[in-house]
């Protein structure tokens, strides 16, 4: 019998979906929610699944952003064998991209048994949730919003592709949040940085997906909720994509920080009174 039911697999992925690229922690409602319906949140295929539904939101990004990908992708391989093309900022954008996801690639192999071990606890991700939320809000407060997407140069890009070894260690801060909030304190406009985050998340986020598949399917996740989790996840982040860029134009990220000290503060209750199981 497979460890996640279809139904259950629905719920995921509607949770996926919306949170993927929301500051709020994808992984950590994912475990929330896989605690709530007694899913055990530590088990290998559980863990797998989880890696494996984000590639859903992940094509959700590739296909909202695909006039800007295949641009991108166009000027870097007319920038392999053109000399001109190398001085384009979209041809230099695509090896940013790749170099900032080296560390985060680095860190996941050699932390993985942590990361699925003691890391995946829901009381870290409490306390994650809690203290990202500061993190997003002194961000949020010292940057100067003066700076456009055409403007990010190596350095941003390899300390915002950096910043995502926090969501991987500490589920609950949040990869868009620990991103997003980089982005900021070096003074991107939050338009800017959230779609930074968005660019660095597609090669780090498939990754995952793809290496935790075999460990969804082979360790008691069937086909089936797999794929439903999976297209769900997909149809839900595209809606959230197109309603965050809207958003972040014209408001802060205030409304991110006190939901999610609402969301910490009420896990922490939860797991106090054991109604829910670390």
């Amino acid at each position: 019998m497979s460890a996640i039911s279809v139904g259950q697999a629905v719920v995921l992925g509607v949770v996926e979906g919306v949170t993927e690229f929301l500051p709020v922690s994808s992984t950590g409602h994912l475990k929330i929610t896989e605690g709530l319906m007694n899913i055990p949140v530590d088990d290998k295929s559980v863990v797998g699944f989880s890696a494996v539904i984000q590639v859903g939101a992940i094509a959700a990004v590739l296909v909202y952003f695909f006039k800007d990908i295949k641009r991108i992708v166009s000027a870097w391989f007319r920038g392999l064998t053109n000399r001109e093309e190398r001085y384009h900022h979209d041809y230099k954008f695509a090896w940013w991209v790749i170099a900032a996801t080296v560390p985060i690639v680095l860190v996941g192999l050699a932390a993985k048994p942590l990361i699925d071990g003691a890391l995946g606890s829901l009381w870290v991700v409490a306390g994650s949730l809690i203290v990202g939320s500061a993190v997003m809000w002194c961000a949020d407060q010292m940057g100067r919003h003066k700076r456009g997407e055409d403007d990010t140069s190596f350095k941003d890009a390899m300390w915002v592709g950096c910043s995502q070894i926090l969501a991987l260690l500490f589920p609950g801060f949040s990869r868009s949040g620990a991103t997003m909030s980089t982005a900021l304190i070096l003074d991107l406009d939050r338009v800017a940085a959230t779609r930074l985050s968005f660019f660095l998340g597609i090669p780090a986020l498939t990754g995952a997906g793809i290496y935790e598949l075999k460990d969804a399917l082979g360790a008691g996740v069937g086909a089936a909720p797999l794929a439903v989790g999976t297209i769900v996840s997909f149809v839900v982040a595209y809606a959230s994509i197109a309603w965050l860029l809207k958003f972040v134009a014209k408001h802060s990220f205030n409304a991110f920080v006190i939901y999610r000290i609402v969301i910490g503060v009420g896990l922490l209750g939860l797991l106090a009174t054991g109604v829910l199981d670390a």
